[in-house]
């Protein structure tokens, strides 16, 4: 049992829903990471800045960065 919970787009703060409302266009869904940060705006708003300069900037393309992740994720047994 996770000792923080992941909240919904309907649970975050207002200031957030903005945020998720692009996950949700864009992924179809909004990352375990950013829905558990949102117990604290401030630091979900400073993920999703540096989640998109890493994931949008760069000479590795995307997909392959999503694939890394997804295997790290499933090598430390993790929700992704």
């Amino acid at each position: 049992m996770p000792r923080l919970s992941k909240l919904s787009p309907e649970q975050a703060a207002p200031e957030l829903r903005e945020t998720f409302d692009h996950f949700l266009k864009e992924r179809g869904n909004v990352p375990n990471m950013f829905r558990t940060a949102a117990h604290r705006t401030e630091i979900t708003k400073t993920m999703t800045d540096h989640f998109r300069a890493v994931m949008n900037t760069g000479t590795v393309e995307k997909k392959l960065k999503e694939m890394v992740a997804v295997r790290i994720s499933h090598v430390n047994r993790c929700e992704y």
